[in-house]
């Protein structure tokens, strides 16, 4: 058989060669520094919590997934490990293990299952994971304790299904900075935040770790830069108009941006490919929206802390998002009425 003289294929032809398995792999190698920073802090409790909410992502995947392209299983690709590592990361070192398999279980199955697998859903299955316990668990997923070393388990962490665990010396429990900002207007320093020996979730504490992955990733070219700078740039400049107009009232803009989750959200979670535009304009209006709702409800609304539910909105306009910014191409011009 000769080779014919004049091949006409369709675009694209000019291809990266980048997989799933290798972008799932570079997320897993940038969460090691949050991960070891959430045992250096919370101690033996955070590797059980991250635990927790990974076998119960992969369980589900392992036992509805669909087979992968080439008739492997549906775990290869990674992705259910990823979501159940970065679930685990947005939970507090004290919850109930059962409660953080549940959430990893829930993430994959609503969050991406029930959309028709990998790279069909429109929400992030973390996320969705995570507000599916908070709508079911506030208490619990609300109940903060410090830093306590690197061997420490809390007792929490054993509770039975709906039942509490037996109250001892060591359950204590205390305010985030978010917290104390909200309710007590007491700002805590930013070498804390950047540090991360603060309470909080498991991966959120430590912006310095975060930072770290979110250079890496970039060097990578794992994730658009667009959208966490975006988020970033929005919240800077947002709380540093309120701050300038009313400083004894409104927090600063360092403290808005190392705080909570937002680092850690504009990083491994407003960044996923599937619930994001594509398009270069349309991550900066994607960021954009992420970055004023986090400002709108951590300053006007009844909960201290905005990133999960930012996100969630706007990977609901995100498909819309995506069909306004996308560049038309070459030859075809706007349809008209």
């Amino acid at each position: 058989m000769t080779t014919p003289r004049l091949l006409v294929q369709t675009a694209p032809f000019l291809r990266q060669g980048v997989t799933t398995p290798r972008l799932m792999g570079d997320v897993h190698l940038a969460l090691i520094p949050v991960v070891l920073a959430s045992v250096w802090y919370f101690g033996v409790s955070s590797l059980l919590v991250i635990v927790a909410a990974t076998l119960g992502a992969i369980g589900i995947e392992w036992l509805w997934g669909r087979p992968g392209p080439d008739g492997g299983s549906p775990l290869r690709d990674g992705s259910a490990a990823l979501t159940g590592v970065i679930l685990g990361l947005t939970l507090p070192p004290g919850l109930p293990l059962w409660m953080a398999f549940l959430g990893g279980a829930v993430g994959i199955g609503l969050g991406k299952l029930v959309w028709g697998g990998l790279g069909q859903n429109l929400f992030n299955p973390a996320l969705v994971g995570r507000a599916f316990l908070q709508a079911s668990f506030p208490i619990a997923i609300t109940t903060w304790s410090p830093p306590a070393g690197l061997w420490s388990v809390r007792p929490t962490n054993f509770a039975w299904p709906f039942m509490q665990a037996p109250a001892g010396p060591d359950v204590i429990t205390t305010a985030t900075p978010l917290n104390l900002m909200k309710f007590a207007h007491q700002a805590t320093p930013v070498a804390d935040l950047l540090r991360g020996n603060i309470a909080g979730s498991l991966g959120e504490t430590s912006a310095i770790a975060v930072i770290l992955a979110g250079l890496y990733l970039t060097l990578r070219r794992t994730f658009d830069w667009r959208i966490p700078a975006s988020v970033v740039i929005t919240v800077a400049v947002f709380s540093g108009i309120l701050f300038a107009l009313a400083p004894e009232r409104y927090p600063s803009p360092l403290f808005m941006i190392f705080s909570g989750g937002l680092l850690f959200g504009a990083v491994f979670m407003a960044t996923d490919p599937v619930t994001s535009p594509l398009a270069p304009r349309g991550a900066w209006i994607f960021g954009f929206g992420i970055g004023a709702l986090v400002v709108l409800i951590r300053v006007w609304g009844g909960l201290p802390e905005g990133v999960m539910y930012a996100i969630l909105l706007m990977n609901a306009v995100s498909p819309l998002i995506e069909r306004v910014s996308q560049q038309r191409a070459f030859g075809h011009g706007r349809k008209t009425a």
